[in-house]
């Protein structure tokens, strides 16, 4: 399937990652397009669900809450909106995926401490829907989550419509 982004539509996404506080006429002058152009760009691109927010980047560690886990879960069958309705009340649950392979679930787990991590991993356990869990305790991050180098290399050759916009304006040529 064909990249639908064009590239001021990259430009924006990354102009946004590497400064998501900028605002629209701050961002127009940087891209060197007009406001209304940018306007219309962003408004489109949440709209089709791409840019899905504007949420801070917590340190989950700075705020207090330096142990993370990977937690498989085993489920009842057919029981996926059960286990949903579970995770969302346990406030440490940041976020949980339906998988393929031997577990039905991969949660990412947030505590305080090991103890605060096993509280949270006992709570999971003493849902009906949950026939087994599997922890893997994070040491250290070392790739942050990231989808600007998966949109640049699905980088499509397609041309904005903004007549103004000739590429990455950022970038300054070798020459």
């Amino acid at each position: 399937m064909e990249s639908s982004l064009d590239q001021l539509d990259r430009a924006i996404l990354g102009t946004l990652h590497e400064n998501s506080r900028i605002g629209v006429l701050e961002l127009s002058r940087v891209l060197g397009v007009a406001r209304a152009t940018v306007a219309a760009r962003l408004h489109r691109l949440e709209e089709r669900g791409i840019i899905s927010g504007y949420e801070p980047r917590i340190g989950l560690a700075a705020a207090g809450y330096g142990v993370q886990a990977f937690v498989t879960l085993e489920i009842a069958q057919g029981a996926l909106d059960d286990v949903a309705t579970v995770l969302e009340a346990i406030p440490g649950v940041l976020e949980a995926f339906a998988t393929t392979g031997s577990g039905d679930v991969l949660c990412r787990v947030a505590a305080e401490s090991h103890d605060d991590l096993q509280r949270t991993l006992i709570a999971l356990n003493q849902s009906r829907t949950i026939a087994r869990s599997t922890s893997v305790v994070v040491l250290s991050e070392i790739v942050r989550f990231r989808t600007l180098p998966l949109l640049d290399a699905g980088e499509s050759s397609r041309m904005p419509k903004a007549p103004a916009y000739r590429g990455d304006r950022r970038k300054v040529d070798p020459r």
